[in-house]
């Protein structure tokens, strides 16, 4: 069994938009790397990486897998990531472990919208990343426009490495700039034939060669004086300074390949294996609360879990990242999150769903292990006495929320337990049982993410989920001032009920004056946990109320605004002042001035001119211009408001605020408007009135069932 030091391995992430060829890529690596004797099919359903049921099913990735292969003297963890916007969360956690994101373009399509979603997190952790323009044999391959897209997108910093010299259905041969060489295929793929660069073809690799030695000249002064003196680098010179380059975000690559024919991968694994950082060359990672770890073997183990996944019959898999010191079976470490001590009684090299087991791993590799207990995804196992945290991985906010039901009552709580496990899986699915809405919620990236969670729970837990429209958490507020008094009396025999509360309700602003024409006593201010605020007046003279009662009063009140009179959603907003009142020495208690207060405050809401307020939330939505005229349209229909339009790239970006109510299901109306060409993010704006009509049918409605109840 071969060990292999932290210099000796490449973490690499695989992303791209959808259908661009990331897991047939995977497989020709494996295939390159004699870790498999012949290739899977993605069609047939026999890939390493694609290998649960669901994604052979439905013949595409939805889960990041884990796989490695030996290149040379160096160890390539390779992991597969789904390209559909729906499961970005898989992506961001293989980009978490990974050292080289490996970006595939299809040839077909040039920079799609996927690859501008994935490439913010790319950005945003920095990794250092070369492209790949997959797919240069198809007839429709245009390896120039994609070339230029990628530019235009992602800066002068993008430079060819290589270009294919015949592109289409006949493509078998690729100049290669850094080593001014072309490669030409035999049929079947695999090991190319070097040959000298055409006439027709050797200016172009001139100019891309001096390109590449300027790059590498200004990432290091000692590699640009050298420049600047002989005009060259020499070839270890020229590795050093892109490598460099490469590693600080300011050099990307381009190569080429046809992953389905075996043309091309060998060349990009070498370039990984030459060029791409170990995790030993990465910074340091950053630490919950500040402070970072080095990758260090020398220290004391670190271990830090990005994955993790329930499998029938095995449990608990722990997919992890060793990022220092040398992990060896049977080692036992302490979860820094929950102080649980966890034994380490396997540790297995991962080939998909095929694990090998291996006695030790060293810093900077990943693998897996088997029944932790007590330990799951984005969190750090150390040594006893050490609590160092590894920053946990920041997933994306939901865009899609439903209510979730079981067939009958009898299967809540196994419900419940079904959708914990799953979240336990997949950080990405949000899961809430809502007091305020009587319903469970579950939200996700989009309805296809739900849907697999709902096949999940089904097939897992034999539980099955019914998704249906989530109810909207409205607020009720007022815009006018009232005052009105309730008696509240009740005699039957014995001490008896008796409190009346004079109050006045008016709307609530930050800085709100005293009422000029009260003898106010004490004024509170009161955040409310479902947003807004309740102010509460005491301004009682001559002790017509006794203090004692001002919290039974306020009791009330809050009651009741916890369930507003118009939808029974939560009030905001609102000021009360208790002005007068009266009390009987025998008669009155708590419980009789709760009521009066929680009727006064009922009976003065109708005279308030009352507003049930909507949550809004800001859609930005990128697309290609030719779909403009669709989306645009459809945000007509959803009582949008535009608020600008902007182009990034050869993408227009729409920025709106869009009623809750009206985003229901929007990620499948988007994708059938667009053919899957766009993307959308959502984030909660504020409170906004709903038009009257809408106000008018709400608040029928809810006294229709209130009516439908009493009865």
């Amino acid at each position: 069994m071969t060990t292999y030091d932290t210099s000796k391995i490449r973490n690499v992430v695989l992303v791209g938009h959808s259908g661009c060829g990331k897991t047939t890529f995977a497989e020709t690596m494996l295939f390159e790397a004699q870790s498999i004797s012949r290739r899977g099919n993605v069609g047939d359903g026999n890939t390493q990486s694609d290998y649960t049921p669901l994604e052979q099913q439905r013949g595409h990735s939805l889960f990041a897998s884990l796989l490695h292969c030996s290149w040379k003297d160096t160890k390539i963890n390779i992991l597969d990531t789904p390209g559909l916007d729906d499961f970005v969360g898989e992506v961001v956690t293989a980009l978490k472990v990974a050292d080289t994101a490996v970006v595939m373009l299809n040839a077909r399509s040039g920079v799609e919208v996927g690859t501008e979603l994935i490439w913010e997190y790319v950005d945003k952790y920095g990794t250092p990343s070369i492209f790949v323009v997959n797919q240069v044999d198809h007839e429709k391959a245009d390896f120039e426009k994609t070339l230029e897209q990628a530019k235009n997108r992602f800066g002068s910093r993008v430079l060819p490495v290589q270009f294919p010299v015949n592109q289409g259905p006949g493509f078998n041969a690729i100049v290669d700039a850094l080593r001014m060489v072309m490669y030409v295929f035999p049929a079947s793929g695999g090991k190319p034939e070097k040959k000298t660069i055409p006439a027709e073809h050797q200016a172009r690799a001139e100019d891309m060669h001096n390109a590449l030695v300027e790059a590498a000249a200004e990432n290091d002064e000692a590699l640009m004086e050298k420049y600047f003196d002989a005009g060259t680098l020499d070839e270890e010179e020229l590795a050093q300074g892109l490598r460099i380059g490469l590693a600080h975000h300011q050099f990307f690559p381009v190569f080429c390949t046809s992953a389905l024919k075996d043309m091309g991968s060998g060349r990009i694994m070498g370039f990984i294996h030459d060029i791409c950082p170990s995790p030993a060359d990465r910074p340091a990672a950053d630490l919950e609360g500040g402070g970072s770890k080095p990758c260090d073997p020398k220290a004391r183990p670190c271990v830090f879990i990005f994955k993790t996944v329930n499998e029938p019959k095995v449990g608990n898999v722990s997919y992890f990242k060793v990022y220092s010191g040398i992990l060896k079976t049977g080692d036992e470490l302490t979860n820094a999150e929950n102080s649980t001590v966890e034994r380490f009684t396997a540790l297995f090299e991962c080939e998909g769903k095929n694990r090998e087991q291996v006695p030790e791993l060293h810093a900077g590799d990943i693998g897996c292990t088997v029944k932790l207990k007590n330990s799951h995804t984005n969190q750090t196992l150390n040594p006893k006495g050490s609590e160092v945290r590894i920053e946990r991985i920041h997933f994306p906010t939901p865009r899609i929320r439903m209510s979730v039901m079981p067939p009958s009552k009898a299967d809540v709580e196994k419900m419940a337990n079904a959708l914990h496990s799953i979240q336990e899986e997949d950080p990405t699915l949000l899961m809430e049982q809502s007091i305020e809405l009587k319903q469970t919620i579950v939200q996700g990236q989009g309805e296809m993410h739900l849907e697999i969670v709902r096949i999940k729970a089904e097939q897992n837990f034999g539980v099955h989920l019914d998704y249906t429209e989530p109810r909207i958490p409205y607020r009720e507020t007022i815009t006018k001032e009232a005052n009105h008094m309730y008696r509240h009396k009740k005699q039957s025999g014995g001490a008896g009920q008796f409190a009346e509360v004079h109050m006045r309700i008016e709307p609530y602003y930050d800085d709100m004056p005293a009422p000029h024409d009260l003898t106010v006593k004490n004024i509170e201010v009161d955040p409310l946990k479902w947003g807004g605020k309740f102010s509460f007046c005491w301004a009682i003279v001559g002790g017509a109320i006794d203090s004692r009662f001002t919290n039974a009063i306020k009791k009330g009140i809050m009651a009741k605004m916890e369930e507003g009179p118009l939808t029974g959603s939560y009030c905001r907003d609102i000021r009360v002042s208790i002005y007068d009142g009266k009390m009987h020495p025998v008669d009155s208690n708590d419980m009789a001035f709760q009521i009066a207060s929680t009727m006064a405050f009922k009976e003065a809401f109708p005279m308030s001119a009352p507003q049930i307020l909507e949550p809004i939330y800001n859609l930005e939505i990128m697309c290609d211009a030719e779909f403009m005229g669709n989306v645009m349209g459809d945000l007509q229909t959803r009582r949008a408001i535009i608020m600008g339009m902007d182009s990034e790239g050869h993408y227009q970006v729409i920025r709106a605020r869009v009623p809750l109510k009206e985003l229901h299901r929007y990620s499948s109306t988007l994708r059938s408007l667009t053919q899957g060409k766009a993307k959308f993010g959502l984030s909660f704006a504020d409170y906004a009135p709903v038009p009257g009509e809408i106000q008018a049918k709400l608040a029928a409605d809810y006294a229709a069932h209130a009516t439908e109840e009493e009865h």
